[in-house]
């Protein structure tokens, strides 16, 4: 049911926004739904950027793999490539069409040490 409810919210935003981005703690099933999307309702290709080549690709010139890239596109593990939302960003602001990204991060909180 929740699955369901975050499918159906996420493919309902991407035809009114341009990108989403969802985020979360790890090992939540981020990338599976991403993949189910792009799979499924909503065609996409998928980069992850624990591809150490894809990765490389997206740090060497992410304006370039950004304008390269099939669109619509998921791009997973936003988080390891930063300089990756600044050529995002610049791409939605010359194309501004709705449902072009979808983004994973996970952004994980460090533990504070204990003393």
């Amino acid at each position: 049911m929740i699955e369901q409810h975050i499918y159906h919210s996420i493919l309902n935003g991407l035809k009114i926004f341009p990108s989403i981005l969802i985020t979360g703690a790890r090992q939540v099933g981020k990338s599976t739904l991403a993949k189910m999307l792009a799979q499924g309702d909503w065609p996409a290709s998928y980069y992850s950027l624990d591809d150490p080549i894809i990765m490389d690709l997206a740090q060497r010139d992410p304006d370039g793999f950004v304008q390269r890239s099939t669109k619509p596109m998921v791009i997973d593990e936003i988080q390891k490539v930063p300089d990756l939302m600044r050529a995002l960003k610049r791409n939605i602001d010359l194309d501004r069409k709705n449902g072009q990204f979808l983004l994973t991060d996970c952004s994980q909180r460090k533990t504070p040490k204990k003393y």
